[in-house]
């Protein structure tokens, strides 16, 4: 299968193209490769797809973001909770429902070969207004960012009435198709200019494209086809997720007017705090406070990580400031099978108040060599210890 190719090339932008600038190419791209201009050309159509898809994604902030931090793969299945992105196998006529609004008062049939494509097309017809994209933050603990989750949350937000099933219409009697523009949703004008015949093609004014108008509204929803309501909501969280990354659950968001399709369902991530451990990018670290007893003899000690316990030797004569590290004990990365270990840091707890008696033990103590510094030129400083755990 071949690799998709990169949204701004596609559209031959920058990264740090203006929302303007993307319409403007996107309008361009479209052009060149419009069915009406490349008729029977399947590599025409195919590319004028692919613009409309990455056009769907850099037009809108939010799958933007997305696409800029994790590529493609921010759309993939298993991904954002099964909304994914709705280019994915859009046809024409939902490209042309969709940004029809684009190329406005552009000439498809007088220049290239008459009769433009809105003529036997009823896929021109907008159905209603898209609703709004909501936004909602989860928080998730270190076990389900290190192994993904499952959760069910109740989202308020705009659903389709329950009354006229979204049409906003009181009964099927009460919609007629518009007479203005024959139920098409558009309007045509041809002119005659020196170059030509010229047509150009707009949106209905009377039924703002929709192609039919209500003459009586549901008593319940006023004509709007929505209602405000809750909706229990499944959210399908990765493993590897981090603070601040955004999710996207496709057409789980408010319902747009008489009939328009669903916004998506933003997921803002929320790292929820440890009681006893700290993240430290893919690494989960660990404070382990030992007596000096035990760090002269040595012990067995028990640390919390991030799906139970663990127990690790503590050998005779560690000294305050090791780390100890369990591989593959961290967190995984949400772009590749790279994952984190947990890193354990050793104190040695000196006690701030002593008996006499022990003052006095502790005196004969300073007299022994064995307790006095005697650093082995093998031994790490700090500063090495904190750059070979972050390397």
């Amino acid at each position: 299968m071949a690799s998709k190719r990169d949204y701004y090339e596609i559209l031959g932008v920058s990264k740090s193209a203006a929302a303007d600038e993307i319409k403007k190419a996107y309008r361009k791209v479209a052009m060149q490769h419009h069915p009406d201009r490349n008729p029977g050309d399947h590599t025409a159509e195919d590319k004028f797809k692919e613009a409309a898809e990455a056009y769907e994604v850099l037009s809108d902030p939010d799958k933007r973001a997305q696409y800029d931090r994790f590529g493609h793969s921010a759309f993939s299945s298993g991904r954002g909770g099964g909304g994914g992105f709705s280019g994915q196998g859009m046809n024409m006529d939902d490209i042309f429902s969709q940004f029809g609004d684009i190329f406005g008062e552009d000439v498809f049939g007088g220049f290239f070969g008459g009769g433009g494509r809105s003529s036997g097309r009823s896929g021109g017809r907008s159905k209603g207004t898209r609703g709004s994209n909501l936004r909602v933050k989860i928080k998730v603990n270190y076990e389900e960012i290190a192994k993904g989750a499952s959760k069910t949350i109740k989202v308020k937000k705009y659903i389709a009435c329950n009354t006229c099933g979204g049409s906003g219409a009181k009964d099927k009697n009460s919609m007629q198709t518009c007479s203005t523009c024959g139920g098409n949703g558009q309007v045509r004008r041809v002119q005659n200019t020196f170059l030509g015949q010229m047509q150009t093609v707009t949106t209905c004014p009377t039924c703002n494209g929709e192609g039919s108008v209500i003459t009586s509204k549901c008593t319940t929803c006023k004509g709007e086809g929505r209602m405000y309501g809750e909706e229990t909501v499944t959210l399908e969280i990765p493993a590897g997720v981090q603070e601040g990354m955004q999710l996207s659950m496709s057409g789980k968001g408010n319902m747009g007017e008489r009939g328009g399709g669903p916004g998506d369902l933003i997921i803002l991530i929320e790292e929820e705090a440890h009681p006893q451990l700290h993240k430290e990018g893919l690494n989960v670290a660990f404070d382990l406070y030992i007596s000096f007893p035990d760090a002269v003899f040595g012990t067995n000690a028990e640390v919390p990580t991030i799906d139970g316990r663990a127990k690790i030797k503590i050998p005779p004569g560690t000294q305050s400031g090791k780390i100890f590290r369990l591989k593959g004990k961290g967190f995984p990365s949400i772009n590749s099978h790279e994952k984190g270990d947990q890193l354990i840091h050793v104190n040695v707890w000196t006690p701030q108040v002593v008996s006499a008696e022990e003052k006095q033990s502790l005196d004969k103590m300073m007299q022994s060599e064995n307790f006095k510094p005697k650093p082995d030129k093998n031994d790490k400083s700090f500063w090495e210890k904190i750059r070979e755990t972050f390397s």
